[in-house]
């Protein structure tokens, strides 16, 4: 049997366990993980503070968890809130275990799950913060240490805000046309123009699903980037403006060529010719030069020639603040927090946290640590092993038992022979140099973070301690497989089904405002980007669901058909806005295409268990099957001319 052959024929949860994600070393994060954990240790060290280094050192190792890929700007939010969250939990661990016994201390760990996991379901800082939220908490009242709480939280924020600062200050190495300001914002403004021209290479062929997906990610990757905090709440510079003006031009480009995709028809290599040098002049800073113009001989292709025209136009100007991005309110985050998926994650990370504090302070009076006293271990890994976002359930057991053993035995080798505290301190700044790298695979980036805080609490004074490290992640591990399948209040799946439900109103959504009389085009394109979004977003809980045990992934069977559906929807919803745009109504194709995905969705959700969204009656009055307005192609509102629309030529691009 060939090689190919077997790897198809793994279990979805085995293959997801021996994935690792694939991509050049980023020597820069590389950097700042060897000049983070090791210098605070030893500048602890020499300072007589050790323990206060200690805290500090994991304040940086956990915001290298979180130092991924991205612009300089994004990175102030992705490390810096989980950093935040992590110094409260340290803060509230440490006099909730001085002041409180162990019973009630249990019952506090479990609601403090409860209320982090729920907000986990958030977003990824989100996750992030809720993990080092309860991570530090079990730190703080399970590693006794002679300074006071503040002290040791301060020390921890102080780590995290040190990786942060090497983060602003330290360019990426070949830093973009020498422009230090926007440190991996123009690349991932360059990377949207190269997805649209391979989606354009791609149309009429079978990758073209795939570089839409592709188109959509890198979309995403770029208003994340653009988006971080500044000190006005517009961008402040003409070079941010005008970064900010052409990744708003790839807009309308992108609706472009997805309309082009839809149709399904082949397009010349020279489609995709101007927004290859459209990238070029993001990456390099330059002017765009000139441009080929495609084919207008279709709606679609007019659309993308006028899309080049206005690109051109915005590249050489310096104006452009909206990032058609919809803002979150409050109500939306706590509804998202407490909803089914925010339930259903909540209430399994409070069980295993919880259940896991207590097995570990059972042990910690029956002296089953030997003398020292800190207990950490047990819950914080119950945390990392609970969270859906580092894969499914087997895979993160499987990789979590695999990593901590190899870190373990690593660890012991090194610690046989290396002098203390010079060689530690050493192995610390070598293991935090590699969690960048380790990042790409769960098993990895244990090993990794086991070498490094085993180094750490040796450090701290703490003996040799591998094998209790190895039984306790053990411990763990079937502590969360017993709670993973445990059957719990309301259906299972409610996280996917969650992410299904926003993604099937989003699309919606913008279906109704291209369907509807409003002429605004930024309008549509947040719609647009909100669609895909969380559509995205939805595919990416679904394919983690999927890998699960066959029991598991039996809760969520059909909705990566529901994903597969929407998808079109809003494929077939874009092609219907740019031929709106530039022939003021719709064709019996459009309508057929549209009509028979709306009865699709409607079919499929009730298979998987997603609740009814209501249609406005813009979208009823459009001549459906089985719609008011009669069948397609019929007397329907949308057959013609449209009333007060004014087509593209009128209005320009």
């Amino acid at each position: 049997m060939s090689r190919r052959t077997v790897a198809f024929s793994l279990p979805p949860w085995l293959a997801h366990t021996l994935r690792a994600q694939r991509g050049p070393v980023p020597w820069s994060a590389v950097t700042r993980g060897a000049l983070a954990a090791g210098p605070l240790l030893l500048a602890a060290v020499l300072a007589g503070r050790t323990s206060l280094g200690v805290l500090a050192a994991l304040g940086a190792m956990f915001a290298g968890i979180n130092d991924r890929p991205g612009s300089r700007r994004a990175s102030v939010k992705r490390l810096g809130g989980p950093a935040l969250a992590g110094t409260a939990g340290l803060l509230a661990g440490t006099c909730a275990g001085e002041h409180v016994g162990a019973v009630v201390l249990t019952l506090l760990f479990t609601g403090i799950g409860l209320i982090a996991g729920g907000f986990s379901a958030v977003g990824p800082v989100a996750s992030g913060a809720g993990t080092q939220l309860l991570v530090a908490s079990a730190i703080g009242a399970g590693m006794p240490l002679p300074e006071a709480g503040w002290q040791r939280a301060l020390a921890f924020l102080a780590g995290a805000a040190w990786l942060v600062l090497l983060r602003l200050a330290l360019p990426t190495p070949g830093a973009i046309a020498g422009d230090y300001r926007f440190d991996g914002e123009r690349d991932a403004v360059a990377a949207v123009y190269e997805a649209i021209a391979a989606l354009l290479d791609a149309t009429g062929g079978p990758e073209a699903t795939g570089r839409r997906a592709a188109l959509t990610a890198a979309l995403d990757h770029a208003q994340d980037a653009l988006a971080g905090p500044r000190l006005r709440r517009y961008a402040s510079s003409a070079a941010e403006r005008r970064l900010h003006g052409q990744y708003a031009a790839a807009l309308p480009l992108a609706e472009a060529a997805t309309a082009l995709a839809w149709a399904g028809e082949p397009v010349s290599a020279r489609a995709g010719e101007g927004p290859r040098r459209l990238a070029a002049a993001v990456r390099d800073n330059t002017h765009t030069g000139p441009l080929p113009a495609p084919s207008r001989s279709a709606p679609a292709l007019r659309a993308l020639d006028d899309a080049l025209l206005h690109a051109a136009d915005a590249f050489d100007q310096a104006e452009g603040s909206d990032l058609h991005a919809r803002r979150r309110t409050v109500t939306s985050l706590f509804r998202t927090a407490f909803g089914a998926g925010g339930r259903e994650y909540g209430l399994r990370v409070a069980l295993c946290f919880g259940a896991s504090a207590a097995v570990a302070q059972a042990l910690h009076h029956a002296r089953w640590y030997g003398q020292h006293e800190h207990w950490y271990w047990l819950p914080a890994t119950a945390v990392f092993l609970v969270k859906p976002d580092l894969g499914p359930l087997a895979s993160r057991v499987l990789c979590r038992a695999a990593g901590t053993v190899l870190g373990a035995l690593v660890f012991a080798g090194f610690a046989a022979f290396l002098p203390r505290p010079g060689g530690l301190v050493a192995l610390v700044a070598l293991s935090g140099a590699l969690i960048p790298v380790a990042t790409r695979h769960f098993a990895a980036q244990t090993a990794v973070v086991t070498v490094l805080v085993l180094s750490l609490v040796m450090v701290g004074g703490e003996p040799q301690a591998s094998a209790g490290r190895i039984g306790e992640t053990l411990l763990a591990c079937a502590i969360v497989l017993i709670v993973g399948h445990l059957p719990m209040p309301g259906e299972r799946g409610g996280g996917v089904r969650a992410r299904l439900t926003a993604a099937g109103t989003a699309a919606h959504a913008y279906l109704v405002h291209v369907l509807g009389e409003s002429g605004d085009r930024a309008e549509r394109w947040t719609l647009r980007r909100e669609a895909y979004r969380t559509l995205a977003e939805a595919r990416g809980t679904i394919a983690v669901s999927a890998a699960e045990l066959p029991a598991l992934a039996r809760h969520t069977e059909g909705t990566d058909e529901i994903a597969a559906v929407l998808e079109r929807l809003v494929d077939a919803t874009t092609a219907c806005a740019v031929h709106l745009d530039d022939t003021g109504r719709l064709t019996r194709r459009h309508i057929e295409q549209l009509g028979g995905l709306l009865e699709e969705f409607e079919r499929g959700r009730g298979r998987v268990g997603l609740r009814a969204i209501e249609l406005p009656l813009a979208v009823q009055e459009l001549g459906l099957p089985g719609r008011p307005g009669g069948q397609p192609g019929g007397p329907g509102r949308y057959v013609g001319v449209r009333p007060g629309y004014r087509s593209r030529t009128h209005t320009g691009a």
